[in-house]
């Protein structure tokens, strides 16, 4: 039984396809065998429509797909090895914008203002009669205890909250000790370098050559952290190298203390290039242990790691101290020293707190922002030490080590540009695929 023409218009009318009276009228003029032809045609077209739209869906699901493989990615290197890029934490996104902004500079003053007055009253101990090595390591990490503050201070609730998920898969009990244990040797060990380079180098000298850290952190996060190497952190690795190895060769550099020979200038050199390698080498340890075994990554877990590997690194001084003999001559320190007794425990003291709030500052930095950001911000404090050490030391500054301040600065300028370049890179990859999934969302 043949179709009426009603009949056969009616799924037209009601989706739409024939609202024009016109094209209604045409359609009942043709003939019957025409009229199945124009339905058979319309019928094909929306077929091939309904194919395209398929294919088109199925190219976004495909994309976001990919995106959202990019995306995990970017999660773990947010997570673990934040080197290559510096982006937030997915905690740290809870706070807003210029909450963040807060964060990140008071942790900035905190290293800052922590490193340079640690290293400054570091080398008033020295000049003023103090000669203990072991002494100088042990309260670069005694005091981590004050590091217990932020767990009464802070709230935890969400990082409580993300530490209790995955709890089952994380690792054992046996397998961290191992690794805080080995991370605090590594730091007593650095701290020890660190120890003889302030004795056996001027403080600008010194704080210079420590410059060549983030050099060094950029080779182990191309190796450990599979950071890539780009033109800008080539140039800024070549530039700290040259800056470090003209205070080097310098003559006059050596000649600011009086009985420094130049013996021991070369030693506290090669021991401040080497306790700079280890610094670099401990924070990608410390990353790829965040990425590999810890996975994860809370202002908690990181102060975690920092207490108990100062409390290795403290015993590990400790057992240093009393091995080398050197607590036999603490008594004879104390009452020689320069100042009077009250200055050199006001001294130590000082030195450990100020430590401790430099390194309330690294910890913020890796949790709010990345590790290669902190070590540069640290970085960033070198230059400053000098011009300290000049009013208040009155070391000389002469044209060397202006030279070598400014391509350290050079050099420190184009790290943190590359940053900002990939930092730019990632946030536009991420606000180009929310736009892909807003519009993919009927």
């Amino acid at each position: 039984m043949a179709s009426s023409p009603r009949q056969i218009l009616k799924p037209y009318q009601m989706s739409g396809a024939l609202s024009h009276s016109k094209t209604v009228k045409r359609f009942l003029l043709l003939p019957l065998a025409s009229r199945k032809l124009f339905k058979t045609a319309r019928t094909r077209r929306r077929i091939n429509l309904n194919l395209i739209q398929r294919k088109v869906f199925k190219k976004n699901n495909e994309r976001l797909r990919k995106d959202g493989e990019f995306l995990i990615v970017m999660e773990q290197l947010t997570a673990g090895s934040r080197d290559s890029k510096d982006l937030m934490l997915p905690v740290s996104s809870k706070l807003k914008y210029w909450q963040w902004w807060l964060l990140v500079v008071l942790n900035i003053l905190f290293l800052l203002a922590g490193q340079t007055a640690a290293t400054l009253l570091g080398n008033f101990y020295y000049d003023q009669g103090g000669n203990s090595k072991w002494l100088s390591t042990l309260i670069q990490t005694a005091l981590f205890p004050i590091l217990f503050i932020p767990f009464i201070f802070l709230p935890t609730t969400s990082s409580s909250s993300s530490s209790s998920v995955d709890t089952s898969s994380g690792p054992s009990i046996a397998k961290l000790a191992i690794i805080y244990t080995a991370l605090g040797l590594i730091i007593a060990a650095d701290n020890l370098m660190y120890s003889y380079g302030l004795l056996y180098l001027p403080v600008s000298t010194y704080s210079l050559i420590c410059a060549s850290q983030l050099a060094f952190n950029a080779i182990f996060a191309y190796f450990l952290n599979s950071q890539k190497f780009t033109p800008l952190i080539l140039n800024s690795v070549i530039l700290l190298s040259f800056s470090s190895a003209l205070l080097g060769v310098d003559e006059d550099s050596s000649g600011d203390p009086a009985d420094i020979t130049r013996g021991k200038f070369i030693l506290g050199f090669i021991l401040t290039v080497g306790a700079s390698a280890t610094y670099s080498l401990i924070l990608s340890l410390m990353q790829l242990t965040f990425q590999k075994v810890i996975k994860k990554e809370t202002f908690v877990v990181v102060l975690e790691m920092q207490i108990y590997t100062a409390l290795v690194a403290s015993c590990a001084s400790v057992i240093g101290l009393f091995a080398s003999g050197e607590w036999k001559g603490l008594p004879e320190e104390y009452e020689g020293f320069f100042k009077g007794k009250a200055s050199y425990v006001m001294t130590v003291v000082g030195v450990g707190v100020a430590w401790q709030v430099a390194s309330v500052g690294v910890v913020g930095l890796i949790f709010l922002v990345s590790s290669l950001f902190s070590n540069a911000i640290s970085t960033l404090a070198l230059p400053i030490i000098p011009v300290f050490a000049v009013i208040f030391f009155h070391d000389t500054m002469n044209g060397v080590k202006v030279m070598a301040m400014l391509i350290a600065i050079w050099g420190f300028i184009s790290y943190l540009y590359q940053n900002y370049i990939d930092d730019l890179a990632a946030r536009k990859a991420v606000r180009d695929t929310t736009e892909i999934s807003d519009a993919s969302i009927p």
